[in-house]
Parts: structure tokens; sequence; C-alpha cells
């Protein structure tokens, strides 16, 4: 007897994407098993379907109706699955919430991944952007992670190394772009733990509690306090956080950049590149605080694109190729959205 699954069609995607934006799906599946993958891709109608697969919906800007199958990966649970010398490996489903699983993981008295509180979004969507921020990656506690492979049907592993990380990249965002779905995501975090707080924002922030020794609570208490600070809830604002890359340049490009702009913000990155302040570049550009139509810039911090109510997909878009040329003009500098666009 064939399993009947409980595909929805014409689908209303809004409470699904951070950004708000008002979307339909022309199916939509939520998956709380690698069996259910299995049974869509057998399906004839289902199977011919382009698909999108579909996490919290916080890296996403959908900007038309999309014409396919939506797989809304809804698998829990969080478990130890071992430890050694150096680590405790923990694993989660993809379908975890990422904040709630940090804060699990601190629970547990488990440090490593506490500069990533509160970034929005679920842990199977993680690995795919190598999410990062106040100087730590993802890839920096990753151990491995298991996926569904929609060509052949089967379930395989990848490890750190597989997964090609980059800066805000992985093999999820090419060759398996549209041709795997992860399931769960292990983490080996370190038993000799040391707070990361190079980050000029959190020292100052732990430096202003009178914090000099942090744990890892701590660490994570700080991070919390300066994203609520200055970035807006997408409960409250539709946004997708940072909705650009910091560009990376060469060093005579920061330098000449820095004569002619002797405020630029810049770090230097390990193999001799640097990396510029993307919101810093689109504040000079004016921008911070601005609206166009119902899209609009963040009044506390410029990385941040808001849907101030009823903007489409492609309103959003407007707005960020008009700060894009603001910035080649002013700077010469391209900037590369974070956000996969549908």
């Amino acid at each position: 007897m064939a399993t009947v699954l409980p595909v929805q069609y014409d689908f209303l995607l809004k409470r699904f994407n951070t950004f708000g934006i008002e979307a339909k799906a022309k199916a939509y599946l939520p998956v709380t098993s690698a069996d259910m993958l299995s049974h869509a891709k057998s399906d004839d109608f289902l199977a011919r379907l382009p698909r999108l697969v579909l996490g919290g919906g916080s890296n996403l800007l959908l900007t038309e109706d999309f014409p396919g199958l939506v797989l809304h990966m809804q698998m829990t649970g969080v478990q130890v699955t071992g430890e050694d010398e150096t680590a405790v490996y923990v694993k989660a489903a993809a379908g975890e919430n990422w904040h709630g699983f940090v804060q699990w993981t601190l629970q547990q008295g488990f440090g490593g991944l506490e500069n990533l509180s509160l970034i929005p979004g679920n842990v199977g969507a993680a690995p795919i952007q190598n999410i990062g921020a106040y100087g730590v990656e993802l890839k920096d506690c990753f151990h491995s992670l298991t996926a569904f492979d929609f060509n052949t049907g089967n379930v395989f592993t990848l490890d750190n190394a597989g997964c090609r990380f980059g800066y805000r990249d992985s093999i999820f965002k090419h060759e398996l772009r549209e041709n795997a779905a992860i399931l769960d995501v292990t983490f080996a975090l370190p038993k000799n733990w040391q707070a990361n707080t190079q980050y000029g924002e959190l020292a100052q922030e732990l430096a202003t509690q009178g914090i000099s020794a942090p744990t890892a609570r701590q660490v994570s208490d700080a991070v919390i306090a300066i994203r609520t600070r200055k970035l807006p809830d997408p409960a409250v604002v539709g946004n997708a956080g940072s909705f650009f890359k910091n560009p990376i340049v060469t060093k005579a490009v920061r330098d000449a950049l820095l004569e002619r702009h002797p405020q630029l913000v810049s770090y230097p990155q390990a193999d001799g590149s640097y990396k510029l302040a993307a919101g810093w570049l689109i504040d000079q550009c004016g921008w911070k605080g601005k609206t166009r139509g119902a899209a609009g810039v963040y009044e506390k911090q410029a990385l941040v694109l808001v849907n101030r109510g009823g903007a489409t997909g492609k309103d959003i878009v407007g707005l960020a190729v008009a700060i894009q040329e603001d910035v080649m003009a002013k700077f010469g500098v391209k900037l590369e959205p974070e956000p996969v666009f549908v």
C-alpha cells in the first residue's frame, strides 16, 4: 500500500520566512523523517517538481511564488553521541531551532557555540551558510552531518573537509544546492574550552559588565545583549539578519581605501587579505534608516534590510540593488547578498 504524504497545495509561506514575504508554494510537505523524503522522491508527480528545502526561513528571500515542492524540515531531537579526550559529540536534528540548541549545549555545560547565540534559523540550515558571528564560525566546532541525496535516494555523511566550508559558504551552495537535504548535524564541543573574545564589540560588552574571565554562559549572554540591541526581532519586523556579506579585499585595495577614507572599518585575515565592514560602507552612503516603498534599512544597523509592512521580494531586491550600486560608486567594492534568492 502506497504511503500517503500530507502534501498541501497552494500553500502560503508568509509564516515560514522571517522577511514575512507573502508568497505561495505550489506544494508543501512538512518533513519529519528521511523516509518521507524517499516517498516524495518516488512519487511521480512530486518528483517532477522543482524542490526547495526549507528550514527556519531566516536566510531566504522569496522573490515570487514558488512553482514547486517546498520540503519543510521539521525533524527534532538532540543527543550526546560520544566523547573522546578532546571533545564531547552532540547531534541535533535539522528541524531544531538553532538558538534553542545552543542554549541546550550551555545548560549541559558544553562550550564552543556560545558566540553563535541568537542567530535565527534551524540547525539543518546552519552548515549551508557556515553561519558565523563574533569571531566564530560553525566550522570551528563542526564534526559531521548526514543528508539525503535526491539523486540516489541514499543517506550520506560528510565531514568538515567534505563540506568545503568558506566564508558564509559550503558545498550546499554549489554542487549539492538542489540535490541534498541535511537531516542532522554533529558537533565536536571542546573539553578544553577557552573563551573567544577577540571580537572588539564582544570584548567591550564583557568589559562593560566587569567580566575579565567569562564563562561560556557569560559570553552567550553578552552576545545576546549585543544582538538584541542592534538587530530587529523577525517576529516584530520582517528581516533576514545581515543582508550582505562583509567583502574581502586585498591589502592594496584596503590601503587605497583607507587613504581616501581614514575611518574605514576593516579586519585583517589570516591570508593577508582584509574584511571590510559592509554595514559601515552602507552607512557612509547614507542608507541607514532609509525607506524605499515598503522596504527599508534598519535604523540601528545598516547591514539589515527590513520589510516595513507589505513589501514583496522584488521590493527588497530593488532596495538591495540600489545599495550595491551606491557602495560600488563610492568605494569600488561589490557587496554580495547573504540570503538565498528564490
